[in-house]
């Protein structure tokens, strides 16, 4: 019971990832190229010194650290230039379908075979966040801030099955931060160096300390634990978490189409690892 556990305060951070990013952006505080430069800064430095306290050595050399580095960059950086023309529920949409297409693949090329049930618990899941995060009316589609996101998504759905093969989860991941770090540094000042101003640091450093840098070791702590396919499906409750926390927390209204597609997404991940385990 413990690993479910787990994972569900992991999918808690991201989510409070996402919220004090729309905190922090929605209100002018920060632009999205300056948030993630805090939020990537802050957590490699916090996750550099609790790792040297636990006695962990953080390499910053060899291919096994390059790779999920470059993928966490790719990442961050597609995430934060992409919203700058996205919509935002469009942008989510984007984001972990690409997840779901990584990682089921990555799943395959690593010889899984994930079940009938566990295929359909993704489609299911994937027709609900549509459901919950389609913009009403008309909208356009940057394509740039499409490709943007869908890199994005490639890199973070690299980034997780390079986390699978992890046996130092605090180390690696603060060498991922520090080791993006100052490629972050350098996108935010490509982009202009947009200001954050001083209420913007403190939920840009919750978020890289907090549910970005520890919330990230925890997830590479857990990766070795799940099949891929679980691992990809699990993420798709995180958009479901942060709409429920912007109802909770920041007094955003809640309607019927919410409930409903939350319970599309919700049912569709149940099926998934749940029927998909019964079924192996």
């Amino acid at each position: 019971m413990r690993l479910p556990v787990l994972v569900a305060v992991t999918m808690l951070a991201f989510a409070a990832n996402s919220l004090l990013n729309r905190v922090a952006i929605a209100e002018g505080l920060a632009g999205p190229a300056g948030f993630a430069a805090v939020r990537v800064a802050s957590g490699a430095l916090a996750l550099w010194l609790i790792a040297g306290r636990a006695g962990q050595a953080v390499r910053l050399t060899g291919r096994a650290r390059l790779v999920p580095a470059a993928a966490l960059t790719l990442y961050l950086l597609g995430f934060s230039f992409a919203y700058l023309t996205l919509h935002a529920g469009i942008g989510a949409l984007i984001l972990f379908g690409g997840v779901q297409v990584t990682m089921f693949g990555g799943s395959l090329l690593a010889g899984e075979r994930p079940p009938a049930l566990r295929w359909a618990g993704m489609a299911a899941g994937l027709a609900g966040l549509a459901l919950l995060v389609w913009p009403a009316g008309a909208v356009r589609i940057d394509p740039l801030g499409a490709v943007l996101m869908a890199a994005a998504a490639f890199g973070w759905g690299v980034y997780s099955l390079r986390g699978r093969a992890s046996r130092a989860p605090l180390a690696d991941t603060a060498a991922s931060f520090l080791l993006a770090t100052p490629l972050v540094l350098l996108g935010w000042l490509l982009s202009g160096a947009a200001g954050i101003v001083p209420l913007g640091v403190l939920p840009a450093m919750v978020s890289g300390v907090v549910t970005s840098g520890m919330g990230y070791a925890l997830w590479y702590s857990l990766l070795p634990r799940l099949e891929a396919s679980v691992a990809a499906l699990a993420q798709l409750t995180v958009p479901v978490i942060a709409v429920a926390g912007g109802v909770l927390l920041l007094g955003e209204g809640l309607t019927a189409k919410t409930v409903i597609s939350a319970a599309l997404v919700l049912g569709g991940v149940a099926m998934g690892i749940l029927g998909g385990r019964r079924k192996a």
